[in-house]
C-alpha cells in the first residue's frame, strides 16, 4: 500500500444547527458517526421534513455555536444569533417560536436522535439554480424529481458524516471563473478543509476517491464519494454575496461535484495543521 502526504489540515467548521452558520475552530473531534455536534440540530416543519437552506436561503442570516466543546455524550447548550443580533438557546422553551417569526414560517427546532433518518426539503424548480435540474441530474426534470433528500442516518448532515474539500481545487474553481469571485470554502460547509497548496488546476479530491485519508496521528477517512453541489453554494451568507457562477463553472467542467462525502472509520481528534496523508 502505497503513502504520501497531500498537506495539511487548513481549517476545521462545525455546524450545530442544520443550514445556520456554524463555527471555525482549532479543532474538532470526528466520531463514528461524523463530527461531535455537527448538525446535532434541525429545523423540522409541520410535514416532517428538516428545513434546508437549499429552499430556505435565509437560514443562512442565522448562526449556531457551542457554548463549551460538546461530548458525545452529552452535547454542550446551542447559542443561536438571529439576524437581528437577539441571542436565544436551542433549548430556550420559546426558541422555535422565535425563529418561526425571523423566518415567517412555522418550524419545531429539535435534536437528532440515534435512529434518526429524516428528509431535507428542497424545491425542485431552484435546487440547481439557472444550471436546471436536467443539466445536473439528466434522469431526472424539475418537474420529476423529489423534493426531498434522504438525510445521514443518525443526524441531519447531508449524505455522509463528513465533508471534507481541498485549497487547491477553490483555487482551480477561481481560475474558471475569474479573479473577482469570492470562491471562499464557507460556501460549501465544509467539516474539513485540507491544505494542499495555493496553485490548482484540477479538482484535486478525485485522486482521493480510491484512498483513504489518514489525518494526525488517528483519524481515517474512509468510503469518499464526489458531493453533488447546489444552489446553496451561490447563497449570500456573512460577508460572501450572492454569486450564481459557483455553480455554473461547476456544473459545466466537473458535473456540479466539488469535495468529497465520506464515512469516519477510526475518530479520533483533528487539529488545524495536522497532516494529511493519502493511503491507497
Amino acid at each position: 500500500m502505497s503513502s504520501y502526504q497531500i498537506g495539511k489540515v487548513q481549517d476545521v467548521f462545525r455546524y450545530p444547527v442544520k443550514s445556520m452558520l456554524g463555527e471555525r475552530l482549532a479543532e474538532i473531534k470526528a466520531g463514528s458517526n461524523g463530527i461531535v455536534g455537527d448538525r446535532a440540530w434541525g429545523l423540522r416543519e409541520g410535514n416532517g421534513r428538516i428545513a434546508t437552506a437549499k429552499k430556505w436561503p435565509g437560514l443562512l442570516d442565522f448562526k449556531a455555536a457551542y457554548d463549551s466543546p460538546p461530548r458525545s455524550e452529552r452535547l454542550a447548550p446551542v447559542r443561536i444569533t438571529t439576524p437581528e443580533g437577539r441571542i436565544l438557546h436551542a433549548e430556550d422553551a420559546d426558541a422555535s417560536a422565535i425563529i418561526s417569526a425571523a423566518i415567517g414560517r412555522p418550524i419545531h427546532l429539535e435534536r437528532a436522535r440515534p435512529d434518526e433518518h429524516s428528509r431535507g426539503e428542497i424545491d425542485p424548480a431552484t435546487i440547481f439554480g439557472d444550471v436546471g435540474v436536467e443539466r445536473v441530474m439528466p434522469q431526472f426534470t424539475a418537474q420529476t424529481l423529489p423534493d426531498t433528500f434522504g438525510l445521514h442516518r443518525g443526524g441531519f448532515q447531508d449524505s455522509a458524516a463528513v465533508h471534507l474539500l481541498a485549497s487547491s481545487t477553490l483555487v482551480h474553481l477561481r481560475s474558471l471563473i475569474g479573479s473577482d469571485a469570492q470562491v471562499d470554502a464557507r460556501r460549501f460547509r465544509p467539516n474539513i478543509v485540507v491544505d494542499t497548496g495555493t496553485v490548482g488546476d484540477a479538482f484535486v479530491e478525485d485522486d482521493w476517491l480510491s484512498g483513504e485519508l489518514r489525518i494526525g496521528a488517528d483519524v481515517r477517512i474512509v468510503a469518499m464519494q464526489p458531493a453533488l453541489r447546489c444552489v446553496m453554494t451561490t447563497h449570500r451568507q456573512s460577508e460572501l454575496p450572492r454569486d450564481p457562477r459557483m455553480l455554473r463553472a461547476t456544473a459545466q467542467h466537473h458535473q456540479a461535484r466539488l469535495g468529497v462525502f465520506a464515512a469516519i472509520a477510526t475518530p479520533g481528534l483533528v487539529r488545524v495543521g495536522d497532516p494529511v496523508w493519502l493511503e491507497g
